[in-house]
């Protein structure tokens, strides 16, 4: 039977593009997605934002729940919209088109909450069209002022984090004008409390009804948080270190995250002394293993003050306590030549030696040292977990070439776990690993003390033989 003849840009521009449009609008009768689109692409300009307008006013207007089977078209929909604002519209009228993007954007809570939206699709979308409306509005050169009005005022509808990135997009548009004058409704509007504010407004940002007083405690709480967040970004973006941390009591400050977070600010500030008190000053939830993020911005604290002693013993410390490999690598960036050698070496017989098996099979493998890593599977196999098949299949995989023995007790391990524990959703896997145990046993020269593949194999057979789909995939 003769292959069918393959669709290509190419092959269909032998049709010519008489029957290319007929066939199109063919299809287009059948697909209403694929209509609107063909009517937006052959739209004069002036008419392009007429048809967005109207296809964004009917999916405005629909109030259907959306299943899974319903929102891959919707999706489809969206990303055509958001893509002919982003391309078409703006190429010839950026104003209009950041009008239209605000648009679009204010579909968003309406479209959310009537969607299963587990998997991205809509809201995906909804974020990268936020991230569109900085570039829009630098094209469009808009008011700053008027331009922060419409940033708080969509803030304030953010209800399923569609606004997340949107003070860093805008923040170049805004200016300096813009971002105080956002900073300052953002404050104030912090301050007031819900009940005063107009029913009408707690309409607009989709509020219900439902629990007057549940709900206004909700809202609060939400208020707070987003108003919390977007002075965070314009502190940020303002490289104000003072408004960031006023973000923060007291109580909060003292946590390891946070204060990991107000010390990297305060040192690109130039402010290192402020910042090691606030590092300090955390309270760790285990001082033993303290959080990395609090660790990492204490020892760019101390280089920064020149205690270049103390970041390297923290460095140091942070690899013996976890098999850090970014800060052994950075602790031996800093020694003298051949010191850093010695120190390597002390570095990897501490990970043969490391109480966790797998993070130690892990880090020796990634560094790589693979010879350290064959050596610790042949003395260690009795403490491999079979159910780390992350750590261990990479692991197998890197071994098979040289160390063909270690390779077959990483396979076995999974292999092992997979039959007693009766995964069958990972049978498939633990087939093709006992395959693989049978190609290594031809080039392993001695097994030594490790019972042969043939015994091994026999012993599976024996003690897990009514495992009949597993052993189909054998045959």
């Amino acid at each position: 039977m003769a292959s069918s003849t393959p669709l290509t840009a190419k092959a269909l521009e032998q049709l010519g593009a008489q029957r290319l449009a007929e066939l199109l609008l063919d299809v287009a009768e059948r697909d209403a997605a694929i209509k609107r689109r063909l009517k937006l692409e052959v739209a004069t300009p002036s008419k392009i934002a007429t048809e967005l307008r109207k296809r964004m006013a009917q999916i405005a207007r629909a109030t259907t729940f959306l299943d899974r089977n319903k929102l891959r078209p919707l999706a489809d929909d969206l990303e055509a919209l958001r893509a002919s604002i982003a391309k078409q519209v703006a190429e010839h009228d950026p104003p209009a088109a950041l009008e239209l993007m605000w648009q679009f954007m204010d579909l968003a809570n309406g479209v959310l909450g009537r969607c299963d939206d587990g998997d991205g699709g809509p809201h995906d979308i909804f974020c990268a069209a936020c991230t569109d409306l900085g570039p829009l509005a630098e094209a469009a050169k808009a008011d700053p002022i008027a331009l922060a009005d419409r940033v708080f005022d969509a803030l304030d509808r953010n209800r399923y984090g569609q606004y997340g990135e949107l003070i860093e997009t805008v923040a170049p548009a805004l200016g300096e004008r813009g971002l105080a004058h956002l900073k300052q409704r953002l404050v104030e509007f912090a301050k007031t409390p819900v009940e005063q504010i107009p029913q009408t407004q707690r309409r607009a940002a989709g509020w219900g009804s439902s629990d007057p007083r549940y709900e206004q405690e909700a809202e609060q709480r939400r208020r707070t948080n987003n108003c919390r967040e977007a002075l965070l970004a314009i502190a940020d973006a303002t490289h104000d270190v003072d408004l960031y941390i006023a973000q923060f009591d007291e109580e909060e400050r003292r946590r390891s995250e946070i204060a990991a977070y107000v010390g990297q600010r305060l040192l690109a500030a130039g402010r290192a002394g402020e910042a090691l008190q606030v590092l300090d000053a955390a309270e760790l939830r285990n001082p033993s293993r303290p959080d990395p993020d609090w660790q990492e911005a204490r020892i760019q604290v101390l280089d920064g003050l020149g205690r270049n002693e103390e970041a390297q013993a923290a460095r140091w410390a942070c690899f013996a306590r976890r098999l850090d490999a970014k800060q052994l690598r950075a602790h031996l960036k800093r020694l003298p030549d051949f010191d850093d050698v010695e120190a390597e070496r002390r570095a990897l017989d501490h990970a043969e030696q490391f109480p966790q098996l797998i993070w130690a099979l892990d880090f020796l493998i990634r560094w790589p040292a693979l010879d350290r890593a064959a050596k610790l599977v042949l003395g260690r196999s009795r403490e491999l977990n079979g159910e780390a098949y992350h750590v261990l299949a990479p692991a197998a995989d890197a071994l098979a070439g040289k160390h063909p023995l270690a390779a077959t007790l990483l396979l076995r391990a999974m292999v092992d776990d997979t039959l007693q524990g009766s995964r069958t959703s990972r049978y498939r896997h633990a087939a093709r690993h006992l395959l693989e145990c049978g190609s290594l046993a031809a080039v392993v020269k001695d097994f030594g003390d490790v019972e042969p593949h043939a015994a091994y194999l026999t012993r599976l057979k024996f003690e897990h033989g009514r495992k009949a789909s597993f052993w189909d995939l054998m045959s």
